[in-house]
C-alpha cells in the first residue's frame, strides 16, 4: 500500500504453538514469544505463561523495561522494594510495572493457590531505561469494556471502539481481552506502525484478511506495513472465544538482553549488575 490516507488490513504471517516445559513440581512454563526475536516482536521482548504455585520464584531484579502481569485464575501476592507494600492481584487483575533504574520484587501465589498468569516484557526507550519505577493496578472490576453484539473487549491499554483506558504508558501500547461468542465478528484499529501478535486463550477463531484459523494455545503473528498511519484487524469466532490482543510502538533500538535487565549496550548491562550486586536497586 502506497496511499498513507487508506486502512491496512491485517493479516496473519506465523502461526505457532508454544511448548509447555516443566519446570518442577510446583511450576509449568511456557514462552509465548519466541525468545530472542526481538526486532520481529519490537517492542515487546517476552510473553511468558505461567502455572505455579507458592515458593516457585525468589526476589528477583529488573532493569530497563516494563513487566505487565495478567492473573487468568488465582491470587497473586505481589511485593517490591520501592514501595515496601504488598499487593494482592486475582483473577481478572494486570500489573503494570516500570522498572526503569531498578526494582527488586517478587510474584507469589497465596497460600494453597495454583496461580495462571501472563507476563509481557515491554522494552523501554533508552531515554527511558534509568526512569523511576512506576506501579499501576488495573483491577478487573474497574476495567473499561467495550461490548459488541456477542463480544465483550476489555481494554488494560490502549483504546477499542471509542473505549479508552487511562493505563499510562511509555511506549504506546494496545492490550485488549477479547471475548466472543460463536458466530460474532468484531473489528479492531490499530496505529499501521504497531507490530503486533495475538494469543488464543479459549476457544477457534478466523484471523485477518485472511481468515487465518487459530486455536487454544496459539499464538498468531500480526502482518505489519511500513508507511500505513491506521489499520484494522477482523475476527470471527468458530466457537466461544476467548484471546488477548497485545500491539506496541517498535522502538528500533540496539537491544543487549541478560537475565532480568534489557538495556542497549553491554556495557550498560554490566552496570545494573554491578549496581545489583552493591545495592544501588532501593
Amino acid at each position: 500500500m502506497s496511499e498513507k490516507s487508506q486502512i491496512y488490513k491485517r493479516s496473519i504471517k506465523k502461526v505457532r504453538t508454544p511448548e509447555i516445559n516443566h519446570i518442577s513440581s510446583q511450576h509449568q512454563n511456557s514462552f509465548i514469544l519466541e525468545q530472542g526475536f526481538f526486532e520481529e516482536h519490537d517492542p515487546f521482548l517476552l510473553l511468558a505463561e505461567d502455572w505455579f504455585q507458592k515458593g516457585s520464584f525468589d526476589d528477583h531484579p529488573h532493569r530497563g523495561i516494563e513487566t505487565v502481569t495478567y492473573v487468568i485464575k488465582g491470587r497473586l501476592e505481589h511485593y517490591d522494594n520501592a514501595s515496601g507494600s504488598k499487593e494482592e492481584l486475582v483473577a481478572g487483575d494486570a500489573q503494570w510495572m516500570t522498572a526503569g533504574r531498578g526494582v527488586i520484587h517478587n510474584e507469589d501465589p497465596a497460600e494453597g493457590e495454583i496461580v495462571h498468569s501472563l507476563q509481557l516484557w515491554v522494552n523501554l526507550p533508552a531515554a527511558d531505561k534509568m526512569t523511576t519505577p512506576r506501579y499501576q493496578n488495573l483491577r478487573g472490576a474497574d476495567m473499561p469494556v467495550r461490548e459488541e453484539e456477542g463480544a465483550v473487549i476489555r481494554v488494560f491499554s490502549g483504546s477499542s471502539g471509542n473505549v479508552h483506558s487511562a493505563t499510562q504508558n511509555v511506549v504506546p501500547v494496545t492490550m485488549l481481552e477479547m471475548t466472543l461468542e460463536p458466530g460474532a465478528t468484531v473489528k479492531q484499529q490499530l496505529p499501521g506502525s504497531h507490530s503486533g501478535f495475538l494469543y488464543v486463550l479459549e476457544g477457534e477463531g478466523e484471523f485477518g484478511s485472511e481468515r487465518t484459523k487459530g486455536s487454544k494455545r496459539q499464538v498468531l503473528t500480526l502482518s505489519r506495513e511500513d508507511g500505513t498511519e491506521s489499520s484494522e484487524l477482523e475476527l470471527t469466532a468458530v466457537t466461544k472465544l476467548r484471546v488477548m490482543l497485545y500491539a506496541g510502538e517498535p522502538l528500533n533500538e540496539p537491544i543487549a538482553a541478560r537475565g532480568p535487565f534489557v538495556m542497549n549496550t553491554e556495557e550498560q548491562i554490566r552496570q545494573a549488575y554491578s549496581d545489583y550486586r552493591n545495592g544501588k536497586f532501593v
